[in-house]
């Protein structure tokens, strides 16, 4: 059987993407499974063993429609379930299973706050969109493979940090994911263990000044946001101690290496279903805010202008940092 998955975005939801792959290829004998997603995200799946082939969306989705039709699949595994993913299934034509995104209950919990989710991890959903297929999940957590030009080696890292060291993925897709630079400080400083901090290009800035904070306060911190490409932050979270992190990509990669994580919660909330899976965690959260969760995804700044969800987080104290 030759399968064609459909997942366009973003780095967290194509990692908990992963044990769906790995079932269909060793559950479904002789299968074939492609991967469709956009041509940024390809290094979250690039080394994986169970993915024959990629599709990217790029510039044109009629010329993608064009590729995946001269495949001649048997089968769609649709895991966005947009327009876009319907437009493809309908030109192809063949038969197709479509993931369930529970719209109207995220609706209902955001606008509403009445919690109509299921109190199910999202991987268990993916994996009921195959059910019928007999493929189940087998209990292993998620992938996450590393290209091996990408392990970063512990001898190019300062002295200090070579004997272990926590990461703190500093990063998010959205604003209100993320804690404010004086909070950030705050966590840091009751930290006592070097700290790595990870991020994009866009979270240099921060990380510089967190760094220097570090430095001030007699903390060990070294900033290399925006200075790895993603399979290199994922080897340096993969040979941490632990990993603290926002509601971020970086927090399913640490899931997939088993790392204990704790998770910083802000106008997001673990009950739509994508905490980390199957690895200790702790959750970080402020409870009780009526104004909690404002979206299923996240905004550039705080729609009430307070940002309570983040600016009234506490940390505990060292020790059990």
């Amino acid at each position: 059987m030759k399968i064609l998955i459909i997942r366009f975005s973003s780095i967290g939801d194509i990692v908990l993407t992963t044990p769906v792959v790995r079932g269909l290829k060793e559950q479904l004998y002789g299968s074939e499974v492609h991967y469709c997603t956009k041509a940024s995200f390809h290094q979250v799946l690039e080394a994986n063993p169970y993915i024959s082939k990629f599709h990217f969306l790029e510039d044109s989705l009629f010329k993608l429609i064009s590729e995946l039709k001269a495949e001649k699949y048997d089968l769609v595994i649709d895991l966005h379930n947009n327009l876009r993913t319907r437009i493809i299934k309908m030109f192809l034509g063949i038969p197709s299973k479509t993931f369930e995104k529970l719209n109207w209950e995220k609706w209902q919990m955001v606008n509403l706050k009445k919690n109509k989710l299921p109190k199910v991890h999202i991987v268990d959903r993916y994996f009921a969109t195959v059910e019928r297929l007999a493929v189940s999940y087998d209990g292993r957590g998620l992938d996450y493979f590393i290209p091996a030009n990408d392990e970063i080696q512990l001898k190019s890292l300062p002295k200090q940090f070579q004997p272990g060291y926590y990461v703190y993925a500093i990063g998010g897709q959205h604003e209100t994911k993320k804690l404010p630079l004086n909070k950030m400080k705050e966590l840091v400083s009751k930290i006592n263990v070097p700290l790595i901090l990870l991020g994009g290009k866009e979270d240099s800035l921060n990380g510089t000044e967190l760094e220097k904070y570090g430095k001030s306060i007699g903390k060990q911190i070294l900033n290399l946001c925006g200075k790895t490409s993603l399979n290199q932050s994922a080897s340096y979270v993969k040979q941490s101690g632990k990993v603290f992190t926002h509601d971020t990509g970086l927090m399913h990669i640490a899931a997939a290496f088993r790392k204990e994580v704790i998770s910083i919660w802000g106008n997001t909330i673990p009950e739509f279903g994508m905490y980390p899976f199957q690895t200790k965690h702790t959750i970080l959260e402020v409870k009780g805010l009526s104004c909690r969760p404002c979206s299923k995804i996240g905004y550039d700044k705080c729609p009430r202008g307070h940002f309570k969800c983040m600016n009234l987080q506490e940390f505990v104290e060292p020790a059990t940092l």
